[in-house]
């Protein structure tokens, strides 16, 4: 038995989609099914990007609400941000914000983007996403699951 035979007889698993969520936010104008997300991990312990990446891989699957990572913050709709912000991360997160064309959705996914978690009163924390930037849509759990990060993508998208 082939490999490409056998793919073609157990299809495509992925985990069932739910029911659309209710609208958070409304998509940046243009913004019609689709949302493609520049990432700043702004002082993070990693633990929110391993989630990300479950929601982007093959099991979770975000890209089938519409929902894309790029690279530059110039090809982006919005920009999914993760941890507290640094002072050595300060700065980049302002710039990378002002590169992301208007109108644009601003996602924070953590406890730390949202309120700083354990990390509040340390030495080189300049405070939470929240803090710095304009926030959207927040995404709670430390560090939330793929599930959670997907339906608050979906809120955005509306598919």
């Amino acid at each position: 038995m082939s490999w490409i035979g056998k793919i073609s007889r157990v299809g495509r698993i992925v985990e069932p989609a739910h029911d659309a969520p209710e609208p958070t936010v409304a998509p940046p104008t243009g913004v019609t099914g689709s949302l493609q997300l520049r990432h700043v991990d702004c002082g993070s312990c990693n633990g929110c990007e391993l989630e990300i990446t479950g929601a982007f891989s093959a099991v979770y699957d975000a890209e089938r609400f519409g929902v894309r990572v790029v690279a530059s913050p110039r090809h982006a709709d919005g920009l999914i941000a993760t941890g507290v912000v640094t002072r050595n991360m300060h700065q980049p997160l302002l710039n990378t914000l002002k590169a992301v064309p208007e109108p644009r959705v601003v996602i924070a996914v953590g406890d730390c983007a949202i309120d700083g978690g354990g990390f509040t009163e340390g030495y080189g924390v300049v405070g939470s996403v929240a803090d710095v930037i304009p926030v959207d849509v927040t995404v709670p759990g430390c560090p939330p699951t793929p599930q959670q990060i997907i339906d608050a993508l979906r809120t955005v998208t509306g598919r």
